[in-house]
């Protein structure tokens, strides 16, 4: 038995891996692209952050993952394995084509990729809660970094009341700008870690016939600790790759934009982690805050115009079709096998 249960294991390490690279991007791309921090420091302060968010914030939205969407019992070793091999694939995907893809997005639509050929779906969560915040929250993102850039930061620029030329490169501001990254990092930890760790949780509980109900506080502090390093490991895998499309070929920034967008992202992420447990876009809540500050300093004609905001959209629409189309069909090919 144990030998089989190491196959969703590989599955999540495999999928872990690919959120890790996806998700550097994310935190750090605001720090990295106003020039603060080493690429090769990125890696580990990213790996430990996420997992002190999965740790102490992650339980909620690993429950809904779990067993929120569709029935936990039907998360048995071949499912479970189908659903995270289909999330890990469109994540490479997205990595190869150096594109933060939203892991969230991914991970319901491979699950409704499964509830679809069983039949069983939840839809009630699903549409009342889940897909509203994909389309709301990286709005809220978008605009807020936008009025405070051209409602704060530019009337406040122009009187002269603050020099943001010579605070910008005082240390307290830079450091700020590293701990909003290391922020950001935790809000991973917090929604995304169970995109991998709420598959593994119902799956322990069903093979040790467990209620999964929130009561099995061991089984969560279990998947998630499994799951949970293998971020810092994927960041370092292909931070040069992603970091580079988010921080440099979207719209220069300096340390104040990069805090602005840190904090927006981190405090918009926790906040759906903590309230209703929902698996939230990370990736787009971090490129609505990028693109709003683009807007800004560009407008938006030219903002929108760029060959990598582009091609960022088209993979955000791709990449959960293709986890959907996987899960579907190797849900086929196991019970045609089994």
């Amino acid at each position: 038995m144990i030998h089989i249960i190491l196959i969703p294991l590989v599955a999540a390490v495999f999928l872990a891996v690919n959120m890790g690279g996806s998700g550097i991007a994310a935190a750090f791309s605001s720090s990295y692209g106003a020039n603060l921090i080493r690429k090769d420091l990125i890696p580990g302060l990213f790996g430990a952050f996420v997992l002190l968010g999965a740790v102490f914030s992650g339980m909620e939205v690993t429950l809904t993952i779990g067993n929120d969407i569709i029935n936990e019992t039907y998360l048995n070793i071949q499912v479970t394995t189908i659903l995270l091999l289909s999330i890990g694939l469109s994540m490479l995907l997205a990595n190869i084509l150096k594109v933060p893809q939203s892991t969230s997005q991914s991970t319901v639509f491979a699950i409704l990729g499964i509830g679809a050929y069983l039949n069983d779906i939840n839809t009630k969560k699903l549409f009342l809660e889940i897909i509203p915040t994909w389309f709301y929250l990286p709005v809220f993102s978008f605009l807020i970094t936008f009025i405070v850039g051209k409602f704060i930061y530019k009337p406040i620029r122009d009187q002269g009341f603050i020099d943001f030329g010579t605070i910008k490169d005082h240390p307290v501001i830079k450091y700020a700008v590293i701990l909003g990254s290391c922020y950001v990092a935790y809000a991973i930890g917090a929604n995304n870690v169970a995109n991998a760790s709420g598959p593994i949780l119902s799956l322990f509980a069903n093979i040790m016939n467990i209620d999964n109900d929130g009561n099995s506080i061991l089984l969560i502090v279990m998947a998630t600790l499994l799951i949970a390093p293998w971020f810092g490991i994927g960041g370092s895998i292909f931070s040069s790759r992603v970091l580079e499309s988010t921080g440099k070929e979207i719209i220069s920034f300096g340390p104040l934009g990069a805090l602005v967008i840190s904090v927006i992202t981190g405090s918009l992420l926790i906040y759906a982690s903590v309230n209703g447990g929902i698996p939230a876009a990370l990736a787009q809540l971090n490129i609505g805050s990028i693109i709003g500050l683009g807007v800004y300093k560009v407008g938006f004609k030219n903002m929108f115009t760029k060959k990598t905001v582009k091609r960022i959209f088209v993979v955000w629409i791709i990449a959960p079709i293709i986890a959907f189309i996987i899960a579907y069909l190797l849900m086929y090919v196991n019970e045609f096998l089994f």
